[in-house]
């Protein structure tokens, strides 16, 4: 057997301004058939599993490009079809294959493409024909589209989120095609469409017991896989919103039956599973009312994670107006700030100019007078099993309060972003930080509450007044009823 893989992963929000073009990949990683050989990142870690399970089967692998970036604006067109050519060209130089798996995101939107995976997926069939499997796991916000679905020959997503559960689906992908060559399975897809937009979280209940129970569906009565697409609500594409995907054995007829029963449920639950966001005053009010400490705010409307700028200073502009203090935030995207305490050193004591820089949407700059605590590079933070680098580094603090600058626009996942600087966010009151829900998997352990604010910025949850464009159907949100037009 012959395996090629490749990997192309980054998440598009069209409303950002933050252009995503080569730099933003080279940033992330950008391997020509080697990735598997480097740090791994969330894409690369899927390659990692497809490689080494292949081997161990005594197949030969191929591998093409991987390229990640950190979510950002739209992906520039000569670098989307850059990439669709060297792995197409890799995948003709590897021909004859007997499969196909491809890791890729799902909600890339390139200048000129909405639908990057599925166009990218087309292409693939084009050339391979229509015999051989074509594989390809997504992030769980993705939008999931009928160009992706007439084009693979099965799509799984993470079910997760934190993404704690990458290389374990790419695992499950791997040995769903292991069954296709064996002529054991032969994959049929159904999607059904929840007409909801928003953020979920598999945590909590009720979500996290339905979750279990696709799960537990899996493998049973003739369904192979089942995959919850959160769907991104910040693209504004004609396929943004929730959708239920089903992989069934042949039996097209019951992936319908089971894509359907599970959306309605998560439509029948969509009240229950909007989740609540408090202001910044209420979230310091609680977080000061609570015994002990720390208490972690999440600044959902800053997190790079979904494009934004990474550098707003709302939230901490108001830590300092109130006076608040044993507080430690992170992490501010400014590499100038960086290389200005760099050039300070450690100890230093200096004014500041912190944040504020791409927008509106990043606040007013904080002009602080601050002492360089410490200067590192090289410091990575857990995203699941994955290392990931923010780059260089600055722990500064003024009055009570600590930052973490750094050079890598990235969101905060894992506390190691701090201690790897010395400072311990165990030990705050009150720890901010940029990230919408994956900095739950390392941040958890330490808190004492953990409460989420929608502050001003580029990711506000107010899915009921996002300017789409795209989108011709009625949903919630915005529409109490979207299916009235049609028969639940």
């Amino acid at each position: 057997m012959k395996l090629f893989i490749a990997g192309l992963d980054t998440e598009t929000n069209t409303f950002s301004p933050i252009r995503t073009g080569h730099d933003a990949f080279v940033e992330g990683q950008v391997a020509h058939g080697d990735a598997t050989t480097k740090p791994l990142n969330c894409c690369s870690s899927q390659l990692f599993v497809w490689h080494n399970a292949a081997r161990e089967r005594g197949w030969a692998v191929v591998e093409s490009l991987c390229a990640v970036a950190e979510p950002g604006g739209t992906t520039t067109r000569s670098v989307y079809e850059d990439f669709r050519s060297e792995i197409l060209r890799d995948l003709k130089a590897a021909m004859p294959v007997d499969a196909v798996l491809l890791a890729l995101h799902g909600a890339c939107v390139a200048e000129g493409y909405d639908d990057v995976e599925g166009d990218l997926l087309a292409h693939v069939r084009a050339l391979v024909g229509p015999d051989i499997p074509i594989g390809a796991e997504l992030d769980l916000h993705c939008h999931l589209t009928r160009r992706m679905m007439e084009s693979a020959t099965m799509i799984v997503a993470y079910m997760e989120y934190p993404h704690t559960d990458i290389e374990e689906r790419a695992g499950h992908l791997f040995e769903l095609m292991v069954k296709v060559l064996a002529g054991e399975i032969r994959p049929v897809m159904a999607l059904f469409d929840c007409r909801m937009i928003g953020t979920f979280r598999p945590h909590q209940q009720p979500l996290r017991g339905l979750v279990d129970r696709m799960k537990a569906s899996q493998g049973r009565d003739g369904i192979l896989s089942v995959s919850f697409g959160h769907g991104f609500p910040w693209g504004d594409v004609a396929d943004v919103g929730a959708k239920m995907l089903v992989v069934a054995d042949r039996d097209a007829g019951k992936a319908h039956q089971v894509a359907s029963a599970f959306g309605r449920e998560i439509f029948a639950l969509r009240n229950a599973l909007e989740p609540h966001h408090l202001t910044i005053d209420d979230a310091l009010d609680r977080a000061m009312a609570t015994d002990g400490g720390p208490v972690v705010l999440a600044d959902v409307s800053d997190n790079a994670g979904g494009g934004a700028p990474g550098d707003s200073t709302f939230i901490i502009r108001r830590v300092i107006e109130r006076g608040i203090r044993d507080v430690a935030s992170c992490l501010y995207w400014d590499p100038i700030a960086v290389r200005l305490c760099q050039a300070a050193g450690e100890g230093a004591t200096l004014p500041l100019r912190i944040g504020g820089k791409i927008g509106a949407a990043s606040g007013e700059p904080l002009d602080l007078n601050v002492t360089v605590r410490r200067i590192a590079s090289g410091i990575t933070q857990r995203f699941g099993a994955v290392p990931l680098p923010i780059g260089d580094a600055a722990w500064v603090s003024a009055d009570g309060i600590d930052l973490v600058i750094n050079s890598v626009r990235t969101q905060t996942f894992h506390p190691e972003c701090m201690t790897a600087l010395g400072l311990d966010p165990a030990t705050r009151k009150i720890v901010v930080v940029k990230s919408s829900n994956h900095f739950r998997a390392g941040f958890e352990p330490i808190a004492k509450d953990i409460l989420y604010v929608a502050a001003p910025g580029a990711l506000q949850p107010n899915f009921r007044d996002l300017a789409y464009t795209k989108l011709r159907q009625p949903y919630w949100p915005k529409v109490a009823e979207p299916f009235a037009d049609l028969a639940l």
